[in-house]
C-alpha cells in the first residue's frame, strides 16, 4: 500500500467549486457596487484602486476556474494564492457594509 497523496477529485470537487463559486459571486457583487455607486467615504483614487483590485481578482478566479475544470477536477488553487482573494474579499464586505448602512441613515 502506497501513503502517496494523489488528488481525489471528487473531493477537490466539493471544496474547491464552492469557494471558487463564492469569490466570483463576491467579486463580481462587489465589482458592481464600486463601478455604479459613488462610495463617499472613500477617494476617487482609492475606489478606482480597490475597483482595478477587484477587476484583476475576477481574472484570477476565472483562470483558477478554467483551470480547475479542464484538468478535470485534479488540481486545487495554491493557498498563496487564495489568501490575497480573501483578504481583499474582507476589505470589499467592510466597504459594502459601511456604504449600504449609510444608505439606510
Amino acid at each position: 500500500m502506497s501513503n502517496t497523496a494523489s488528488p481525489d477529485p471528487e473531493m477537490l470537487r466539493k471544496l474547491l467549486e464552492p469557494l471558487l463559486e463564492d469569490f466570483t459571486y463576491w467579486f463580481d457583487r462587489s465589482q458592481k457596487l464600486l463601478s455604479n455607486e459613488r462610495i463617499d467615504f472613500l477617494s476617487e483614487k482609492d475606489q478606482k484602486s480597490l475597483l482595478e483590485r477587484v477587476e484583476n481578482a475576477l481574472k484570477e478566479v476565472a483562470v483558477s476556474v478554467s483551470l480547475f475544470r479542464a484538468t478535470g477536477h485534479q488540481v486545487g488553487v495554491d493557498m498563496t494564492t487564495m489568501k490575497p482573494w480573501h483578504q481583499l474579499l474582507m476589505e470589499c464586505q467592510a466597504v459594502g457594509m459601511r456604504y449600504y448602512r449609510n444608505q439606510v441613515i
